[in-house]
């Protein structure tokens, strides 16, 4: 298994591979993955653009990450932005907004999104480091534990996006990342 950097090229020629990934770690169907296309080709022309990807020796994609700077205008950060108190809006101030981190479920279990996640926060911009992720049991969740052990803390729990059934948690953290975690 390879690590590689990827630039908004990278991502947008394995699009189809990165939206097979995304699809089977979350369990999405086609045609909610043929939504999240134009976002995601959208998402590699922003600023402050990182993308990782777990490639096999054969060249499958087993696994991808990606982030940039969150700004206003952005969906995710004007809806984060209008939920915060505004004390806590600090954490939107110089943010890198992580926003895809998956490993395909044939791959899960080996460390891929570990080092996925460092080699991304490793080359982020930005003070500090903000994400969503569905809540779950933190016990059991590997996605939770992953963001626990690299000292995520709770910005903001129960958010429920416009559109979708389920609450979210919005994780933080300082940037740059500490060479111990």
């Amino acid at each position: 298994m390879r690590l590689l950097p990827w630039g908004p090229g990278d991502l947008l020629r394995r699009l189809d591979d990165v939206l097979s990934v995304y699809g089977a770690a979350m369990g999405y169907s086609p045609e909610l993955l043929a939504t999240r296309r134009g976002y995601i080709a959208a998402h590699a022309h922003r600023q402050g653009f990182r993308a990782v990807a777990s490639v096999t020796d054969e060249g499958t994609l087993a696994g991808f990450g990606y982030g940039y700077l969150s700004g206003p205008g952005q969906w995710w950060h004007d809806q984060i932005c209008a939920a915060l108190p505004r004390p806590d809006r600090i954490w939107l101030a110089d943010c890198f907004e992580l926003v895809e981190l998956h490993v395909h479920p044939a791959a899960q279990g080996n460390g891929l999104g570990r080092t996925q996640l460092r080699a991304l926060l490793e080359a982020a911009p930005g003070r500090t480091v903000l994400l969503s992720t569905p809540e779950a049991d933190e016990a059991t969740s590997r996605a939770w534990r992953l963001y626990r052990g690299f000292d995520f803390v709770d910005v903001l729990r129960g958010f429920r996006f416009p559109g979708d059934e389920r609450a979210f948690g919005v994780l933080g953290r300082p940037l740059p990342l500490p060479s111990r975690v």
